[in-house]
C-alpha cells in the first residue's frame, strides 16, 4: 500500500519541485520507496525549508576543504582553471571578496537536491546536492552529501 505524505503527497512515484532558496531556482527530487518511513519524509520536507541554510552549510565544507590540495573542492577549482578561460569564469563570479577561489564557491549554483529518505542511517546519502559554476561553459560538478542531520558526510568532484 502506498505512503501518502502531507508535503509530498502519495509516495511510489517520482516526485520534482523548483523551489526558491534565496536568490536561487533549484530542483529537488525526492526518490523513496512506498514503504518509506514517515519520519524520514517528515526530514525531508523540513530540508527543503531549509535549503538556504543548508546551503550555506555545504558551501562552509568546501571552503573547509581548500587547506587540502587533493580534496574534492581542491580539483574543482583545478578543473574550472584548466578548462575554462579566466573571462567567463570573472563573468560568472557574482561575490567578490578579493579571494579568487573563495569567490567561486561563493557563486556556484546549487542545481539540484536529490533527497532520499529510505538512506535514514547515519553517514548515508539522505541528501544529495548538486552545485556548478558556468554550468554552459564548464561540465564539473561539486557534489555534497549530507546524512539525516544535514551534516555533509562527503564532497565528490564529478567531471
Amino acid at each position: 500500500m502506498a505512503t501518502e505524505h502531507d508535503y509530498f503527497g502519495i509516495i511510489g512515484d517520482y516526485w520534482s519541485e523548483r523551489v526558491d532558496a534565496g536568490d536561487q531556482d533549484v530542483e529537488v527530487v525526492l526518490d523513496a520507496d512506498e514503504d518509506v518511513e514517515e519520519a524520514s519524509l517528515d526530514v525531508a520536507a523540513a530540508m527543503i525549508g531549509e535549503l538556504e541554510r543548508l546551503d550555506a552549510d555545504v558551501r562552509e565544507s568546501f571552503v573547509g576543504e581548500l587547506a587540502s590540495g587533493g580534496s574534492a573542492t581542491s580539483e574543482f577549482l583545478a578543473g574550472l582553471v584548466d578548462q575554462v578561460d579566466a573571462e567567463t569564469v570573472d563573468e560568472g563570479i557574482r561575490r567578490e571578496s578579493g579571494d579568487r577561489q573563495m569567490d567561486v564557491l561563493r557563486s556556484l549554483d546549487l542545481l539540484r537536491v536529490d533527497l532520499r529518505p529510505d538512506n535514514n542511517g547515519a553517514e548515508e546519502a539522505f541528501a544529495v546536492f548538486e552545485y556548478a559554476f558556468a554550468p554552459d561553459d564548464f561540465d564539473g560538478r561539486l557534489v555534497a552529501t549530507l546524512d539525516i542531520n544535514g551534516d555533509v558526510v562527503g564532497v565528490e568532484y564529478q567531471d
